[in-house]
């Protein structure tokens, strides 16, 4: 008789650990979701400015972009063609939110560093989250020789900065938009009534209109009062997805081709026909593949 009891008393506690199991299956399959936004840009770059996305992790990022001359040079220039400007960078994802980068333009013989950081990824479900936000944080360094050999220039000199607040909503799948707050900081300016920080506010949004065809805009607009004489950058474009490839197609007032040139430079006029057209060519790699493909 005792041990009838015992063997009922062990079924009793394997059906009631089997039903706790089953209850919580249950319970795991009943909580909600959190559905994460994707996309809302296809490049790291809107056209100019820095865009929401960053590559992922062990995935490394080859990006050229290429800036012809205006426009308004007419036949003899060939509408721009006999000229060029170029920058080269790599961007590396550390992690699906940290990404580095270093680049090389020709303007200025300059070389600048970065660090992008995804801070909010927008989201619904379980968890609403209504944006994107990311933080972006440059350094610049000018190595063209100085005009004047017999002048003494500091090292710092060279040296400037930029850091930016991503701010991005996909909206739908057709529709993103962006806002960026920046400062941009020059060690050296032309005169004591140039300040040092320039604040500017960027917008840039994107409308697709096919799987693999979208159109592009992005405008800085510095705050005024700033630089005299001075007009804001205003670019728009096309992009185009072929593959491993994001082939950026764009028209822009802006010779320059990082954040302290097309922010803070001397860009044309789009009414005068001071106007260049360029594009951006990524192409990416798989240097270190995720854990759950190895």
């Amino acid at each position: 008789m005792k041990s009838i009891l015992t063997f009922l008393c062990v079924l009793t506690a394997s059906a009631a650990g089997a039903q706790d199991d089953l209850e919580a299956l249950l319970n795991a399959d009943e909580q909600p979701e959190i559905h994460y936004s994707k996309y809302a840009f296809k490049s790291t770059r809107i056209i100019n400015g820095h865009s929401i996305e960053n590559v992922s992790a062990g995935v490394l990022d080859f990006r050229i972009l290429h800036r012809f001359g205006a426009i308004n040079g007419g036949p003899y220039e060939l509408f721009g063609l006999d000229q060029a400007n170029m920058r080269m960078s790599f961007d590396y994802g550390i992690t699906d939110r940290l990404q580095v980068g270093i680049g090389r333009s020709n303007i200025g013989k300059e070389y600048d560093g970065l660090v992008k950081y995804k801070i909010l990824r927008q989201s619904s479900g379980a968890r609403q989250m209504p944006v994107s936000v990311s933080w972006v944080s440059g350094m610049l360094i000018n190595t063209q020789r100085w005009p004047d050999p017999n002048r003494e220039n500091l090292f710092s000199s060279r040296l400037s900065y930029y850091h930016q607040l991503l701010i991005a909503r996909k909206f739908n799948e057709t529709f993103s938009l962006q806002l960026s707050p920046t400062l941009v900081h020059r060690n050296l300016v032309p005169n004591r009534e140039i300040p040092n920080d320039v604040f500017a506010i960027g917008m840039g949004g994107r409308v697709k209109l096919s799987n693999r065809i979208a159109t592009t805009f992005d405008y800085f607009y510095v705050l005024p009062g700033q630089l005299p004489n001075h007009r804001n950058s205003l670019s728009v474009g096309f992009d185009i997805e072929t593959g491993g490839h994001v082939f950026q197609l764009h028209f822009t007032n802006s010779r320059g081709l990082n954040e302290r040139q097309f922010i803070t430079g001397q860009n044309g006029s789009w009414l005068d026909g001071d106007i260049h057209f360029g594009f951006n060519l990524s192409r990416v790699f798989t240097i270190r593949s995720p854990k759950e493909h190895r």
